[in-house]
């Protein structure tokens, strides 16, 4: 057995726990759910569907997505990860730094031809969509850009991961969008906005210590937090302007807001222990999944 065999596994299961298992249903159902919804009945002047770009889509922002989303930060922000005791489990690989070159080649050869798959399935606006998307991912954390250091940019350019796979979806239905449909649009946006902002403030002091600017660092743990708290019901009070059943699927962000209140007060020097609800909040997803699950059987059902 030579050194390359020998290693493979341990370079297979890097590149497995840097993609984020855990998350994977975050990008991928987004995708999957606006898709079957803009493709038939359930959007207005949905343009019919394909099961190939379905399947196609759905194994994308399944894994390579998520492997180059993840991968690239855990690459470039290995110095910093090196310092952070949330690294290296759950909320984040600590990649070793003999991994990082196949960690960024496997992103390309995993990316690439799904890309070409979904230009050719798609068209000009899907296009356009789907560029976003791949941009926000290498922005968040190459060099040169590194968006995640530019405070509120942070956040924008962390919810556009969640949302774009959702609007891609819809843009590559090619459904009617109407004042309903941009709403729904606006309320998720609002909560991957809401969701980074206080995913930021567990890390408000490490960031300082490190140089690394956030919304957190600038206007402190508790504005965060609070700030988070207000984008997620706004969130959920732009879903009651949306069609059935958005103004149903608006009770999804009460334990969302319910999970940041404990910290509303919080100080700077004890803003770590905000790390107890971002813990949570990776579970509360599963349960909002199901809920939305629920209520878009029901829309379907009545269609």
């Amino acid at each position: 057995m030579n050194a390359s065999t020998a290693s493979r596994p341990s370079t297979l299961r890097a590149l497995f726990v840097s993609s984020r298992p855990i998350s994977w249903v975050n990008t991928a159902y987004p995708f999957g759910a606006a898709y079957l919804l803009g493709s038939g009945v359930g959007v207005e002047g949905g343009g019919g569907f394909s099961l190939v770009a379905f399947l196609v889509g759905v194994v994308y922002f399944l894994v390579p997505y998520n492997l180059a989303m993840y991968g690239i930060n855990d690459v470039f922000d290995y110095e910093s990860d090196l310092r952070n005791p949330r690294k290296g489990g759950v909320e984040g690989a600590l990649l070793d730094k003999s991994v990082h070159r196949a960690t960024l080649r496997a992103v390309v050869v995993t990316n690439v031809p799904f890309l070409i798959a979904l230009v050719l399935l798609g068209n000009t606006w899907s296009w356009l969509v789907l560029a976003i998307s791949v941009f926000a991912v290498i922005a968040y954390s190459a060099p040169g850009l590194r968006f995640k250091e530019k405070p509120f940019l942070d956040s924008v350019t962390s919810s556009t991961h969640f949302v774009s796979p959702a609007i891609y979806g819809l843009a590559l239905a090619g459904p009617h969008w109407t004042g309903q449909l941009v709403a729904v649009c606006v309320a998720f946006f609002l909560w991957g906005v809401a969701s980074h902002a206080f995913g930021a403030v567990q890390d408000v002091l490490a960031d300082r210590a490190g140089g690394i600017g956030s919304v957190a660092t600038v206007i402190g743990a508790r504005a965060t937090v609070r700030l988070a708290f207000v984008a997620y019901l706004v969130a959920g009070v732009a879903l009651l302007f949306s069609a059935f059943p958005g103004p149903i699927a608006a009770i999804v962000v009460v334990p969302y807001a319910l999970n940041v209140l404990p910290w509303w007060n919080v100080t700077d020097d004890g803003a770590e222990a905000a790390n107890a609800g971002w813990k949570r909040f990776l579970w509360i997803n599963y349960l909002a999944g199901f809920l939305v699950t629920m209520a878009l059987i029901a829309f379907a059902s009545t269609h």
